[in-house]
């Protein structure tokens, strides 16, 4: 019996360890974490959207009259030449109205003749007037001899007189007529003017009645039908659409207004269509358009596309996905995504580790303002490289510039003494002076390639995130860090030479982007996880 009781204590004691095993491995159970690496490599921002597929250059051909469709003499995909006839509307009313607006012509004319026939004929009477007005003068004179002499009385010198009185009016209102049969002339030549204008609208009219292409190009619409009554009172309706051109297309898409500031005309662009799948199409931007188009309380503008379509396979109206290439980076940090979503409970960065607003961080203006211009890293000597190897700086403007960004140094370096409200404006103050100093600097064409490089950069923005690296102890360490561009898989890593986060955002530095398994405190040690029920023993 001893040796019984002896060995079910063994048994027991062997049972009770087991179970105490168990259950101090459950409570302990390590924190899991998925990670990836930072690494060094090429980035490319890109802006998605949808468009259609237009000819760069279309017209829209109508007709200015109203009438019925007598013959149509093209049809889709017809190649037309300017002036080419392609529709007939029935001419009929519009003849009778060129006959109506002739013969109207026609009396007019005749009215003149009849009105300087009478100009004629007043003139004529003129002369007869006048003709008697010389012979009741002489009457009249003979007349006063005869009184002198006492031949005749005093009573038949008042007549002549009086006669050579009446004459005279004769000859005024004759005179007068002539005036107003001019008038008439002149009132019945503008008639005639009137109505060879009436002409002339009639025979327009019926030349409008033959339509014909108004460009060399191709129809890519026929909106009529031979029989089919046009009215063109209050708008010219459209019968066909003429493109000029297939080989040279563009794609109108619409841009969101959140990305419509990183969109650029010459930035290079790519499409597909749904026509034909697997194949991209190459473009650039031409034009972004500054009228906005709200739907559904969604703004949007609109980026025009252009491309070559030598072998005419895209055709009008077809929906592009086009992807816009905004910037591009060669040789940086870029840490994934899923790096950026992961929140650690307790785990928080160290004070000093949060990027000030000094030297070390980078500006929120164009990098050309940066107090790291001239050396170390940073975005400002990115820019300042880009500068002399872009505009080919002469030695001596080498130095002027130098100048220029080592005097701007100790005004950067007073913005960490103003509130952070204050300095936004004061860097963009410091900054927008340093490129007009610059500006003075450089030629007229260097000027040029300037504000081409400072429009690039005005575009390029940064933004903080969050980060859990891997210490040595294979605790998670949080650090707030500076973001550039993204290509919706990584993101680009800002860190700068003097910046304290230097040594620990370095290339291969692991990055945790998940929690596989267990909980974590603050300070990363394993904390007991939840049960679900009470643990058995045995």
């Amino acid at each position: 019996m001893r040796k019984i009781y002896l060995a079910l204590g063994v048994v027991v004691l062997a049972s009770i360890s087991c179970g105490a095993w168990w259950w101090w491995s459950g409570s302990t159970e390590a924190v899991q974490y998925r990670t990836g690496k930072i690494e060094r490599g090429a980035l490319t921002a890109a802006v998605a959207a949808t468009g259609a597929v237009s000819p760069v250059s279309q017209v829209t051909v109508g007709t200015q009259v109203s009438g019925q469709i007598k013959d149509i003499l093209v049809d889709f995909n017809s190649e037309v030449k300017a002036g080419q006839l392609i529709a007939v509307i029935d001419p009929e009313t519009f003849e009778y109205r060129v006959r109506s607006a002739q013969a109207d012509v026609d009396a007019a004319r005749a009215t003149v003749l009849t009105a300087q026939a009478n100009v004629v004929a007043s003139r004529a009477q003129v002369s007869k007037a006048k003709t008697d007005l010389t012979e009741a003068r002489r009457t009249h004179e003979r007349n006063l001899m005869l009184v002198d002499k006492g031949f005749i009385a005093l009573s038949e010198s008042d007549k002549s007189n009086a006669l050579v009185n009446t004459t005279l009016e004769a000859v005024k209102a004759a005179e007068a007529q002539v005036g107003v049969s001019d008038a008439q002339v002149r009132s019945a030549q503008a008639n005639v003017s009137q109505r060879d204008a009436a002409l002339l609208q009639a025979r327009v009219d019926l030349a409008r009645t033959r339509v014909t292409s108004p460009v060399n190009g191709i129809v890519i619409k026929r909106s009529i039908e031979r029989g089919q009554t046009v009215a063109s009172s209050l708008q010219s309706p459209e019968l066909f659409i003429i493109a000029r051109n297939l080989q040279d297309m563009q794609v109108e898409a619409a841009i969101d207004e959140a990305d419509v500031g990183r969109i650029r005309s010459g930035q290079k662009a790519t499409f597909t269509v749904d026509a034909f799948p697997g194949q991209t199409f190459e473009g650039k931007i031409n034009q972004v358009r500054k009228a906005a188009t709200n739907v559904a309380n969604v703004v949007t503008y609109v980026a025009v596309v252009t491309f070559s379509n030598t072998d005419g396979r895209l055709l009008p109206g077809m929906t592009a996905n086009v992807r816009v290439i905004t910037d591009t980076r060669d040789q940086v940090l870029k840490v994934p995504n899923a790096a950026l979503r992961v929140r650690i409970a307790g785990v928080e960065p160290a004070a000093d580790a949060t990027p000030s607003s000094g030297a070390g961080s980078p500006p929120a203006s164009p990098p050309a303002a940066s107090p790291n211009a001239t050396g170390g890293g940073g975005p400002g000597a990115e820019f300042r490289n880009r500068l002399n190897t872009e505009l080919q700086l002469s030695p001596e403007q080498k130095d002027k510039v130098d100048a220029i960004y080592a005097e701007a140094r100790p005004k950067f370096m007073q913005l960490r003494e103003l509130p952070e409200a204050d300095r936004s404006k004061a860097r963009e103050r410091i900054t927008s002076e340093i490129r007009a100093r610059v500006g003075d600097v450089l030629t007229a064409e260097q000027k040029t390639k300037y504000a081409a490089m400072v429009a690039e950069t005005s575009s390029r923005t940064s933004t903080r995130g969050r980060i859990y690296v891997v210490d040595a102890d294979g605790r998670p360490k949080a650090l707030n860090v500076r973001l550039g561009i993204s290509d919706g898989s990584s993101t680009e890593l800002l860190v700068f030479a003097n910046s304290p986060q230097a040594a620990d955002l370095q290339e291969g530095v692991k990055v945790i982007t998940g929690i596989l398994s267990g909980t974590g405190s603050g300070s990363g040690a394993p904390t007991k996880p939840a049960s679900t029920g009470p643990r058995m023993l045995f």
